[in-house]
């Protein structure tokens, strides 16, 4: 990817939930400018807290970060209103509730584009939108309750490109989905980052699908940072494989860590 400039710093950051349950311990790692790092786990293994934290969306969970530092472009994210990250960049598209189930696909895009856009460059990323997802184009006026599972999460990506994102978050993209799916969806993330110039952190369970388009990608266990590397170093590592890439016995619960007691 050539000499990108660091975008995003996670630092030593530990986060805890009503301010005694460990969530997160001590994660560090950077997100590149136009790279795609992905982070992979189970359910539970803290993913989704990791995108909270950086979007700032965690404080109604009774979530808070107790060390550590989230640094966007020099500047530290912590304490900061989701409105006031999203305006710095960096945007969230959540697991779940992606959308306003009621309102049309149309209503959806426009209640998400800022007022400071003006109507031109509106104009402009709805296009680039309905590019990547003509079928958006053809049921804008379709109730978005009535869409499917992957028409309503490209809507979603497509809200959050409305935001002008500079780093993408994007929390379970398989979720629910057929293959089919998730393999289109995964190849137009890699074009819109070249197209548009973004960083994208992809959280996901589907290793496979994930490492298919990442720069880099992380294993979260309990909360910490438990292997990393290139796409390539972790899919043929025989214990991520077994584990995270459907061989192992899935009637065993073991963890990452009993497969390097091995």
């Amino acid at each position: 990817m050539g000499s990108q400039e660091i975008a995003l710093i996670v630092s030593n950051l530990d986060v805890v939930y009503n301010r005694i349950i460990v969530a997160l311990h001590n994660i560090s790692f950077t997100v590149k400018e136009k790279e795609i790092i992905s982070i992979l786990g189970r359910n539970g293994a803290g993913k989704t807290t990791t995108l909270r934290a950086i979007s700032g969306f965690f404080k109604s969970e009774g979530i808070s970060i107790r060390n550590g530092d989230l640094l966007w472009c020099g500047n530290s994210l912590k304490g900061k209103m989701p409105f006031e990250i999203v305006r710095s960049g960096v945007v969230l598209v959540p697991e779940r509730e992606k959308i306003f189930e009621t309102l049309t696909v149309h209503e959806n895009m426009q209640c998400s584009v800022s007022n400071e856009i003006n109507s031109k460059r509106k104009n402009q990323i709805r296009n680039e939108i309905f590019s990547y997802f003509p079928i958006l184009k053809s049921r804008q006026k379709q109730t978005a309750g009535y869409l499917s599972g992957g028409e309503r999460q490209m809507l979603s990506i497509g809200k959050a490109l409305l935001c002008s994102p500079r780093l993408l978050l994007i929390d379970e993209l398989s979720l629910g989905l057929a293959p089919l799916i998730i393999s289109s969806l995964m190849e137009i993330l890699s074009k819109m980052r070249c197209d548009l110039r973004i960083s994208i952190l992809l959280v996901e369970q589907n290793a496979v699908a994930a490492l298919g388009i990442a720069d880099y990608g992380l294993v979260l266990e309990n909360g910490s940072i438990v292997l990393e590397g290139k796409p390539d170093f972790l899919i043929s590592n025989p214990m991520i494989r077994d584990f995270y890439l459907g061989a192992a016995d899935k009637t065993e619960r073991r963890r990452y860590r009993d497969f390097k007691k091995d």
